[in-house]
């Protein structure tokens, strides 16, 4: 009753009064009005989300582009609302008038913009030590308020309510649709998971699902890595997260095993004595915890030492290398027999040798 009212107003006394073919003067004043009003609320929010952006800290969201970007919604919307009010569009189309279709559009592409500056915002102020978690959680941000976004459009638009039509007379094919796409759905849900879970992140050296390198991006269905060959694999995250994953930088400290053998006839003590040295000789392995070294097995050819130093995780390969490296070099010294594996074959019968003199 009130809309019927509201539009008679428009058509009574001067107001009603044609001046272009079925143009009313009612017509111009609410189309003027309904752009004034647009424009004035434009400006204020705008100057509004200026002045908060002084003193909020929530800057990703509130800031110089975000009320920009608000300000020429506002606008456009009036503008084309105006346009409706004036009959230019009142067409009708799937059972709505095209000026709504236009004004969900904008609100989507405007909520879009916004969505993908705020990630990049948030993406640009983060530390670099930060920077994997805070990708992350931009891209939840991101895909969250489009979809929120698209789900408004729809409901300007006025297509909301005959969603439920259209999904019951497509029923079968939703069905077909969902068998094809159980695993992007169960991909996308285990990079949901795979986000609040953290078993790792961009920049992490890894060993999953059978391969081996540097964890290159993280994405809502996929991960990628880089292997140390330089080979880029994709994961699906299903797969990802349903496997045994080892994050090798997850701690800062990581421990180096290596054995080392020795012969039988030397002093086990002494050579134990000359690793310990060179390892504290060492910038890189750290004192706390404190390295083992110790006599582990007696081998066939040798006697085992183990040794067992920790390191700094982002110089583990390095410490690794430079350790084997220097126990060789200091065993030379001291003159202790690294064997190689040797073997006694014994015969049951006595061999004969037959020599061929020239």
């Amino acid at each position: 009753m009130g809309a019927a009212n509201t539009t008679s107003l428009w058509n009574q006394g001067v107001l009603g009064k044609k001046l272009l073919f079925t143009l009313t003067t009612g017509a111009v004043v609410k189309a003027v009005l309904i752009l004034v009003v647009g424009l004035v609320i434009a400006k204020v929010l705008r100057k509004y989300l200026l002045s908060l952006a002084r003193t909020t800290k929530y800057v990703w969201i509130i800031n110089e582009d975000t009320a920009s970007t608000l300000h020429n919604m506002v606008v456009v919307v009036a503008l084309v609302y105006s346009l409706d009010a004036l009959g230019v569009l009142s067409i009708t189309v799937a059972g709505t008038s095209l000026s709504n279709i236009l004004a969900a559009f904008l609100v989507f592409y405007f909520s879009y913009v916004l969505a993908k500056k705020s990630k990049d915002y948030i993406i640009m102020r983060s530390s670099k030590q930060k920077l994997p978690e805070v990708q992350l959680k931009a891209k939840l941000y991101y895909y969250t308020f489009v979809t929120l976004a698209f789900f408004i459009a729809l409901n300007i638009a006025g297509l909301s309510g005959r969603l439920s039509t259209i999904v019951a007379a497509a029923g079968i094919t939703g069905i077909v649709l969902g068998f094809a796409s159980q695993t992007v759905v169960a991909n996308f849900i285990s990079g949901i998971f795979m986000y609040f879970d953290k078993p790792l992140k961009i920049g992490d050296p890894v060993e999953v699902a059978g391969y081996s390198g540097v964890v290159h991006d993280i994405r809502i269905l996929s991960t990628r890595i880089r292997t140390w060959d330089g080979l880029l694999v994709r994961i699906p995250n299903e797969k990802l997260f349903n496997s045994d994953i080892k994050n090798l930088q997850k701690y800062p400290a990581r421990r180096v095993d290596i054995t080392v053998g020795i012969a039988y006839k030397e002093d086990a003590g002494r050579a134990i004595e000359v690793i310990k040295k060179t390892l504290d000789e060492m910038p890189y392995v750290l004192a706390e915890p404190e390295p083992m070294v110790f006599v582990d097995n007696l081998g066939d050819s040798s006697v085992n030492i183990a040794v067992k130093a920790w390191a700094p995780s982002e110089k583990w390969f390095d410490v690794r290398w430079q350790i084997v490296q220097k126990i060789k070099e200091a065993l030379d010294r001291e003159g202790i027999e690294i064997p190689f594996p040797q073997r006694v074959n014994w015969f049951a019968e006595e061999l004969r040798v037959k020599v061929e003199k020239d």
